[in-house]
């Protein structure tokens, strides 16, 4: 299954998840542990685990709009290595979209930026934007973030020493040694949030079977409950999903989320660092086939 577009990208918009995601309980097999930067380890703590495959973890770092100059990491998932770097700057011109985030992200690219090619040659990465980011040249402020988040992102893979930036083959940033970034330039992700509520049905005329409750990091459930906007509790089994990003309910009745468009979530997550969330409150019920 997939997650829909970060995390269904870190779910709904998020396409690195989508792969990754796991709804049905944990197998009696041992999990191996993800393989995560040590980037994505100092944001979220410990690397999940998954019992398929090997999965690579890792962050995008987006410039804050709450804390100028600082920057944001958002964790990502991919089981292809060899394409990482090249994931984590596509996601980076997409930008975060996902309601829980709005206008707290800085969007640096231009509409109709695209991310043309990506090339190493001993230990330097060469990027290549499409002639949109070229505008960038024109506002040093937005160049300089720009630098400070491709250089961010970059460091954390093992190999990378130097960053070039072009555009449409002009050189736009021109090549920078990845020293390690001062901790200040990174902001604190803070407590946990809940990005989104997804039903997920095997065809348009099929029942909801499962509804996925997506947040944009690994979290331990203390407590999850699904409700319609009545206040009655809607019975199921409630999972974890792989990464341990999403509360999935099985409903025992699948008949009582015919027709809903909104549902209630009362929760309580902690994440790996002990960063704690609770929530009480409607939210908007999105629709999605399983081959979306």
């Amino acid at each position: 299954m997939r997650f829909p577009g970060i995390v269904l990208a870190a779910l709904l918009a998020l396409p690195v998840l989508a792969g990754c995601q796991r709804s049905e309980p944990p197998p009696a097999a041992k999990p191996a542990r993800v393989s995560a930067t040590g980037a994505f380890e100092r944001a979220f703590g410990p690397a999940p685990t998954t019992d398929k495959g090997t999965c690579f973890a890792f962050v995008i770092y987006f410039p804050s709009v709450k804390n100028p100059g600082k920057f944001m990491p958002f964790p990502f998932f991919s089981f292809d290595e060899r394409s990482l770097k090249k994931v984590a700057l596509e996601r980076m011109v997409g930008g975060m979209d996902e309601s829980s985030y709005r206008g707290e992200f800085l969007r640096l690219f231009p509409p109709g930026s695209r991310l043309l090619s990506l090339s190493e040659d001993r230990g330097t990465v060469s990027v290549d934007y499409s002639r949109e980011v070229g505008q960038l040249a024109l506002d040093p402020e937005k160049n300089a973030l720009l630098k400070s988040s491709v250089a961010l992102t970059l460091a954390q893979f093992p190999g990378v020493n130097k960053v070039r930036v072009l555009s449409e083959g002009k050189e736009l940033i021109p090549e920078l040694a990845l020293k390690e970034q001062p901790a200040a330039s990174v902001a604190e992700p803070g407590e946990p949030r809940l990005l989104t509520v997804i039903a997920m049905k095997e065809s348009a005329e099929e029942p909801v079977k499962e509804v996925d409750a997506l947040f944009d990091r690994p979290v331990e459930i203390k407590e999850f409950q699904f409700r319609t906007d009545s206040g009655k509790v809607i019975a199921g089994d409630v999972f974890h999903s792989m990464f341990d990003m999403a509360a999935v309910l099985k409903p025992k009745d699948p008949a009582v989320l015919k027709n809903l468009s909104t549902l209630r979530v009362r929760y309580l997550v902690v994440d790996k660092l002990g960063r704690a969330a609770t929530g009480d409150g409607s939210v908007a019920l999105k629709v999605r086939l399983h081959q979306d």
